[in-house]
């Protein structure tokens, strides 16, 4: 049996505050669907044009994985020194800015330690904004902070959609460069209107006495089968994204119009994933909910390379793009019943961290794969057998049995 997790309670809104929410989520919006997916459309141009291997362009997404390891390991520590309103501000004004930057250089170490900055700036939002979203979310029924969790991640979808319209076109008549710039004119638009939800967002622990505790391997005891899991979560999925577009463009043959409608397609899916999951995930106990949604991420990452039709990549943007965000909406989701309120932030902080440890081996490998005789589809494939990995770790985690102390 697991150990029971002491939980304390927190007085619960009448209602859940779905305008903060929408508004928390122009954060993993910039952090995510700008900051770190985005790259995808870009890779091509920029590795024809700086002649790069694939082994290359991938560690570019690794040096963004570090960031975003440093990110998450100061997150913890950033929110209990100036709360973590104050940190999701300070990391969407630098995600902006290191997108604006990234256009203006095309030295190779340059550009590898914008991308760091972008990933880590996009840890801290992320982090402080999904502990910020859990405690809006927590009024309603029982499913709703599990909802208002898919809606708040949901926000890297949308920033999916905006750079599939804004980048690809402008990409092949203004060239790479320009595509940055855009990205990052788009962040700052999606800043201010991020403003104004963040000023009305309750505080994480503004019923608690004591400070959020720093970061601690005390805040995720009980969670290991999760954590490992989202381990190989984060070394699984992140090779799909970064050079999935790569493989349509040389394997497929499409064209920038293809890539639009396909990064639509999955930009779409994951914006609107946490309705169609939320009632499903509510039900879920364990682990249940974070293997599922890793077992379609994978189905969805190798579905292009075992039937290489327009069809079948159409359908992997749609289910790769309607699953992917649910990994980590479930694993927040799992924090927030498993330890106490003033530990979300802690929580989400010492998982993350594992989250990035596999997005730095995840990049590189793929494009040491790809390199090799296997080609851009046996990243792919091996993408998918990672994911099944963390589909099953998952599978061992049990359900904490809370204990509410008044």
């Amino acid at each position: 049996m697991a150990e029971p997790v002491a939980v304390t309670a927190l007085p619960q809104a009448r209602e859940t505050h779905f305008g903060i929410v929408l508004g928390l989520a122009m954060g993993p919006a910039v952090g995510l669907g700008l900051g770190r997916f985005a790259y995808a459309l870009l890779l091509p141009a920029m590795r024809l044009d700086l002649g790069w291997s694939y082994t290359a362009a991938g560690a570019m997404n690794t040096a963004n994985a570090v960031g975003y390891l440093i990110g998450a390991l100061a997150a913890a520590p950033v929110a209990a020194r100036f709360g973590d309103k104050r940190g999701f501000a300070f990391g969407l004004l630098l995600a902006t800015a290191s997108l604006f930057a990234t256009g203006w250089s095309s030295d190779y170490a340059v550009l590898v330690v914008l991308r760091a900055v972008a990933g880590a700036a996009g840890a801290l939002s992320l982090i402080t904004g999904g502990a910020l979203a859990a405690a809006a979310g927590g009024g309603g029924g029982k499913g709703r902070p599990t909802l208002a969790l898919g809606v708040y991640f949901g926000g890297a979808g949308f920033g999916m959609v905006v750079s599939a319209f804004a980048v690809p076109a402008l990409v092949a008549e203004a060239g790479w460069r320009t595509g940055w710039l855009v990205l990052g004119a788009v962040a700052t638009a999606a800043t201010v209107a991020a403003l104004p939800a963040l000023a009305r967002a309750p505080d994480v622990a503004a019923h608690e006495v004591r400070r959020p505790p720093a970061f601690t391997s005390h805040a995720t005891r009980g969670l290991r089968a999760v954590m490992v899991s989202y381990v190989l979560f984060g070394a699984g999925y992140i090779a799909y994204t970064t050079f999935i577009v790569a493989y349509l463009r040389n394997q497929l043959g499409f064209g920038a119009g293809d890539v639009t409608l396909f990064w639509c397609c999955a930009g779409v899916a994951a914006t609107g994933a946490g309705l169609a999951w939320g009632p499903l995930l509510s039900r879920l106990t364990g682990g249940r909910g974070v293997a599922l949604a890793n077992a379609v991420v994978m189905i969805g990452a190798i579905l292009p390379v075992l039937i290489a039709t327009r069809p079948a990549v159409f359908a992997s943007a749609l289910l790769f793009g309607g699953s992917f965000l649910i990994v980590p909406t479930s694993v927040t989701a799992f924090v927030r019943k498993a330890v106490p309120p003033r530990a979300w932030t802690a929580a989400i902080a010492v998982l993350t961290v594992g989250f990035a440890i596999g997005q730095c081996i995840g990049p590189w490998l793929s494009g040491v794969v790809s390199d090799a005789r296997y080609g851009l589809a046996g990243g792919l494939l091996l993408s998918g057998g990672i994911l099944a990995g963390a589909a099953l770790i998952a599978l061992l985690q049990r359900e904490p049995t809370p204990m509410v102390r008044p």
